[in-house]
């Protein structure tokens, strides 16, 4: 049986922090970004404030290797619709944070985003993504380089080398066993097991260190809380999506219903001044006679329950079609 190995979320808010651990982040980093990277130091950041709050779903590091980058790795276990906004904030935060005033632009530091990301975000089926900025002529096609002049005094090769690079890892997405060492590692963050085969860089000393057995009893017993308040927020956001997902069969039925009613006028008025009139008068007053009166007031009550809850407005709006000003004054 294999051995029981802590979620990476949690090793990051304690045990990874921690400098004689940095070889395992190293490990991850190196392959994920395919270059040896080496971690100077761990840097607080306005976002990247801890909490003392074990139920937090946003987890926060910020590494600075010895060539001077940036690295901030960010684990999301919930769903949330402006994700992909606030990669770009904490992004853009970082690059005016560690600009100090009087400084010249070309000492703005080289930044890599690492998301990991435990929901459904966008629509793709792979489970990593890359974003490197390059400049592609409109016209020709071509790929902007820097000058010779801009090579040798910032010593860099191309011009994307400037800006910041964005992984997105959808865990969910990986499917099947572990046939290279990156995959290795997705594998780990997907099923919090490390297997004695695996040997990408880090693993090793993460097999050991991230060991549950390995644990002090004060380490163990926070660690067990974690996870039974990951897996009441797991059996929330199931019943709430279950829910969310019954509302919205309600309101289609509701809708079919409201349509076979307005057939059903249109052939009675349609017998009577006429079968074109009779279907057009039909169609309109079934659709607005049963979808205004019966749509709104269930609509209305699904947003109330949603509200109930704990919902957030957006993913209300998403569910409703109310506007904010109708679910706020619920």
């Amino acid at each position: 049986m294999p051995s029981r190995h802590i979620r990476f979320d949690w090793a990051i808010k304690k045990l990874l922090r921690n400098k004689a651990n940095y070889v395992v982040l190293e490990g991850f980093l190196s392959e994920l970004l395919h270059t040896d990277i080496t971690i100077k130091t761990l840097l607080e950041s306005e976002s990247n404030q801890q909490t003392i709050d074990d139920k937090s779903n946003r987890v926060d590091i910020l590494a600075e290797t010895d060539a001077s980058e940036l690295i901030l790795i960010e684990v999301q276990n919930n769903s949330q619709l402006d994700y992909f906004h606030r990669m770009l904030y904490g992004v853009s935060q970082l690059v005016t944070e560690y600009l100090e005033q009087g400084q010249e632009y070309g000492e703005i530091r080289k930044i890599y985003s690492v998301n990991i990301v435990y929901f459904n975000l966008g629509k793709g089926d792979d489970y990593i993504y890359r974003l490197r900025s390059e400049f592609v002529g409109v016209n020709t096609g071509d790929i902007l380089k820097l000058s010779r002049a801009q090579e040798k005094k910032y010593s860099l090769e191309k011009v994307a080398d400037i800006f910041p690079e964005y992984y997105l890892l959808k865990v969910r997405n990986f499917q099947g066993s572990a046939e290279t060492t990156l995959q290795e590692w997705i594998y780990f963050l997907k099923n919090s097991e490390i297997k004695e085969e695996f040997e990408a860089k880090g693993m090793v000393e993460a097999k050991e260190t991230l060991r549950v057995n390995n644990l002090s009893d004060t380490e163990r017993a926070a660690y067990n809380r974690y996870m039974d308040n990951k897996s009441y927020e797991a059996s929330i956001l199931s019943t709430q999506e279950f829910e969310a997902q019954w509302q919205i069969e309600q309101i289609e039925e509701i809708e079919t219903k409201a349509r076979e009613e307005g057939r059903q006028k249109g052939r009675q008025e349609g017998r009577q001044e006429g079968r074109q009139e009779g279907r057009q008068e039909g169609r309109q007053e079934g659709r607005q006679e049963g979808r205004q009166e019966g749509i709104q007031e269930n609509t209305i009550a699904i947003a109330q329950s949603c509200k109930q809850q704990g919902l957030d407005v957006e993913t209300i709006m998403a569910i409703t079609q109310l506007s904010r000003e109708d679910i706020e004054a619920l």
